[in-house]
């Protein structure tokens, strides 16, 4: 048995047994990086991740290339923490078959929740049915609208996969400031020039920041 096995085997039954309320970020990290970094004491480095950024959910959203300036933290252990701060993005977009997005406040509350808390820059886009319904949701885009890609077939692609009758784009000013930008017009429109030979209507592009919303719909800027 190695020298650390035994605190790792605590740590886990801990887990096991208490679920990931019982325990403090620092933990739950130094837990997950048991998997990407084997014989090594992954506590300092759980420390170290949450002095640097902050906080779980900033370890969870920083890039790779963020992630490995911490000590102990290489290239295993970033995609890992990565991969699970994007499987959180994943499962936070995702919603029950039920969920209809078929008026601006729903959508707008909707969005606020989803983007609440987000230190970045983020692109959603939703596919809906003819009824509202929600059939897809994916985060497109990350880091600001303007200086970022945003791949209009990417858009397209992902609502002829859904079948979709129409879409929402979403994205948040971490500014706070819930004016939309000349690029966000910009993006509005290739996207809408995209989608209209299909048949497929860009029904709204809400931008949300500091628990407020502003639909560019009903502002008239589509």
């Amino acid at each position: 048995m190695g020298l650390h096995d035994g605190h790792r085997q605590r740590c886990k039954r801990r887990y096991l047994a208490a679920g990931a309320e019982g325990m403090d970020d620092h933990q739950l990290l130094e837990l997950l990086l048991f998997f990407a970094i084997p014989r090594q004491d992954t506590n300092e480095t759980a420390h170290r991740l949450v002095r640097q950024f902050g906080s779980m959910q900033g370890v969870l959203r920083a890039s790779a290339d963020e992630l490995m300036t911490v000590d102990g933290v290489g290239e295993n252990a970033a995609v890992l923490l990565r991969l699970a701060g994007d499987m959180a993005l994943r499962a936070r977009c995702s919603a029950m078959p039920q969920t209809v997005l078929n008026s601006t406040e729903r959508t707008g509350v909707y969005f606020m929740e989803l983007l609440a808390g987000e230190k970045k820059e983020l692109l959603y886009q939703v596919c809906l049915d003819g009824k509202g319904k929600l059939l897809s949701c994916r985060c497109i885009s990350k880091g600001s609208v303007g200086a970022s890609p945003v791949y209009v077939r990417q858009v397209v692609e992902n609502a002829l996969y859904a079948g979709a009758s129409g879409i929402i784009l979403a994205h948040n000013h971490p500014s706070g400031v819930a004016l939309p930008s000349a690029e966000d017009r910009m993006v509005t429109h290739q996207v809408m020039e995209a989608l209209e030979p299909l048949g497929i209507r860009l029904i709204d592009h809400i931008v949300v920041a500091d628990n407020d919303f502003v639909s560019m719909a009903e502002s008239k800027l589509m």
